[in-house]
């Protein structure tokens, strides 16, 4: 069974394009139009056109696009901001907002027109957000599911509580943990996929392939496809085998 996965975008369309052709060109040597994409989450914060990466999925999507977008926890601060000002996500510590530069809310509002957000008073700032943000790229965020599971592989944006069965697991871990999931070494009854935690490159774990590379700090956007539980990185030269312990080049 084959399925691909795009990392954690944040806001870089260019780059979430260019792995949306790495995967139209693996697609056409396997001649399988039908393989889902999964995208694991944070669409927004810190790159530049927030914006354009949500008008592109949901557009993809209404035209029967086989893809799958993951709720991370970026996607819903900026939900949760645009809600109400001032909710605060449980899970951001309690010396941030969603406007603080360490996570790049003001970036996504400027995409949508929205200048100097995090330097203004938040109320006049919010008041403008909720103009300039459609409605549909609201739902649209609102109804990204927080798990996806096809064959082997589980999909998620930050990862599993560790013994905790699939359907127990709580939002808050989905699109937050790290520990204990992170180090623990047991298999989770799938392979699960995931991003959240920014590395070089993606690797795999053994019971787990961790595919954000960074692309939030100026790294790579990954694209991966697995058959079964083999993991394949798509580069313009085509398909390198993501092995345990073995760092994508």
């Amino acid at each position: 069974m084959r399925n691909y996965a795009i990392g954690d975008i944040h806001g870089h369309l260019a780059l979430l394009e260019e792995a949306h052709a790495l995967i139209a060109a693996d697609r056409a040597l396997t001649n399988d139009q039908v393989a889902p994409i999964v995208h694991v989450g944070d669409l927004v914060d810190r790159g530049p056109n927030a914006k354009g990466v949500i008008a592109y999925l949901a557009q993809g999507m209404a035209q029967g696009a086989p893809w799958v977008v993951l709720k991370g926890n970026h996607d819903r601060m900026f939900s949760l901001f645009l809600d109400d000002f001032k909710a605060r996500d449980p899970r951001l510590r309690a010396e941030l907002s969603y406007l603080h530069p360490r996570i790049g809310g003001g970036t996504t509002l400027a995409s949508y027109g929205i200048l100097n957000g995090a330097d203004r008073p938040i109320a006049p700032v919010h008041a403008e957000a909720i103009a300039a943000v459609p409605q549909a790229h609201r739902t649209f965020l609102a109804a990204c599911p927080c798990f996806f599971q096809r064959g082997e592989v589980v999909f998620v944006h930050a990862g599993l509580l560790p013994g905790t069965a699939l359907a127990a697991q709580s939002e808050d871990d989905l699109i937050w943990i790290r520990e204990p999931f992170l180090s623990d070494p047991r298999d989770h009854g799938h392979l699960v996929v995931h991003g959240h935690t920014a590395l070089e490159a993606a690797f795999h774990y053994g019971n787990r392939v961790n595919i954000d590379s960074s692309a939030a700090y100026g790294g790579p956007l990954t694209a991966v496809v697995i058959e079964g539980r083999a993991v394949f990185h798509l580069t313009p030269k085509g398909r390198r085998r993501l092995l345990p312990k073995d760092i994508a080049a």
